[in-house]
């Protein structure tokens, strides 16, 4: 019995990890005959889990979808994985699913054995999330607009632009992608005939179903790195390109996602393209960066990284000469300065 048990368990386990299983597939992993998966499977129908079949040659088997969501079989790995996400998912971007996130964790947490419950325990009273102050978005928004694009079915919405302006839109959605703490809806925009990248928190209200699209290729195949050029685009009309003396790998951990793409020049620098509504914003993030980097254009960038280098320098040459701004900058001629008193005596 505790053998026939154990092979349940296993079989149960298989079929979560991949869509469909071959009859003969599953006898090999479970070391049977395809005779016993038939009647292991009949045994987990009366469990309750909702198997089907398919006959013929290319018969197999799944696990559909029941009335109750049925017990999962996780490894370590996957248990970790679904205890952080949950701890994470309850202070995310995401609205309306911190309470339920924080419920489904303590069942977990009852169910986890002792070595996992230290692992889950230390990642979570030694990681401390800082405060979320960017935008966050309802799930039920989410789930409306994955579900919409799995279906094939157009939604009209309203729409604030980067600008302020409020439009009407009919899109057909293909992708949601999730980047720097923001959700990003791409899709095709019908009226305007071409491709649109729309920021989540931005629609607003709920979504209303149109009619059913026959699905298009996707924008690109790297659906990620289409949204971030996109993005970075949106952010300003002046774009700026430089080359940064520092690895490609380097770079992509000191540039955030958002702020602009990244290409390799060689093996110690690459090419920095950024987009903003100032130059100066963007020469004195390059600056910030605190590596060697060429200004490559265009001309109104260089004038003003070139600008903004003399203002710095002599800012700093009147630091070291001693002057300073208001009325310290308008004082007389410099008095000889007296020697520092020493510690513990007292200066006049």
């Amino acid at each position: 019995m505790r053998d026939t048990s154990g092979r349940l368990l296993r079989l149960l386990s298989l079929l979560q990890m991949r869509r469909e299983w071959g009859g003969g597939e599953l006898a090999d992993r479970l070391d049977v005959t395809v005779r016993t998966v038939r009647r292991d499977v009949d045994k987990l129908r009366e469990l309750g889990y909702p198997v089907d079949a398919t006959r013929g040659v290319a018969g197999g088997y799944r696990l559909g979808a029941g009335a109750e969501l049925p017990p999962l079989l996780l490894d370590d790995e996957e248990a970790v994985a679904v205890a952080v996400g949950l701890r994470t998912a309850t202070s995310g971007a995401v609205e309306g699913i911190e309470e339920s996130s924080l419920r489904a964790l303590a069942k977990l947490e009852q169910v986890l054995p002792r070595h996992l419950r230290r692992r889950v325990s230390a990642l979570q009273t030694y990681t401390v999330a800082l405060p979320r102050s960017g935008p966050t978005v309802d799930h039920e928004l989410l789930s409306a607009l994955a579900a919409a694009a799995r279906d094939s079915e157009r939604l009209r919405f309203a729409y604030s632009t980067y600008e302020g302006d409020s439009t009407r839109r009919l899109v057909e959605p293909c992708r949601l992608v999730h980047a720097s703490g923001r959700w990003y809806l791409v899709a095709w925009d019908v009226e305007r005939d071409d491709w649109r990248t729309f920021r989540v928190d931005r629609i607003d209200g709920t979504p209303m179903r149109d009619r059913r699209f026959p699905p298009r290729e996707p924008p690109a195949e790297d659906i990620a790195a289409y949204v971030q050029d996109n993005v970075v685009r949106a952010r300003g009309r002046k774009e700026a390109r430089v080359v940064l003396r520092i690895p490609l790998a380097e770079a992509r951990q000191r540039v955030p996602q958002l702020v602009g793409s990244l290409s390799e020049v060689d093996e110690r620098s690459c090419l920095l393209t950024m987009s903003a509504d100032w130059f100066g914003d963007l020469a004195i993030y390059v600056a910030s960066m605190r590596c060697e980097f060429d200004v490559l254009g265009p001309p109104e960038f260089t004038a003003e990284v070139e600008r903004l280098a003399g203002a710095f320098g002599a800012a700093a040459q009147r630091a070291r000469d001693g002057g300073g701004s208001g009325s310290a900058g308008r004082r007389g001629p410099k008095r000889s300065r007296r020697p520092t008193a020493a510690a513990g005596e007292s200066s006049p």
